[in-house]
């Protein structure tokens, strides 16, 4: 059941995620250069992966492993 609430998380982070970075990215870069444009999407896209590892780490821990 972790997996499968866990899997829809993950859809729902990436969708979420990306909404808020492109939103963010049109409002406050419309009229910057082209660099900072490519530095703040690098940046963006790298920084899911945190919240996602998150996710991920929760979703294959064991929930017998806290009472060991």
């Amino acid at each position: 059941m972790k997996k499968l609430v866990g899997t829809f998380l993950l859809v729902a982070l990436v969708v979420i995620y990306a909404l808020v970075a492109t939103t963010i990215a049109t409002a406050k870069l419309a009229d910057a250069p082209a660099w900072l444009h490519a530095v703040y999407f690098l940046v963006s896209g790298i920084l899911w992966v945190f919240p996602a590892m998150a996710i991920i780490n929760w979703m294959v821990r064991s929930n017998t492993s806290k009472f060991r």
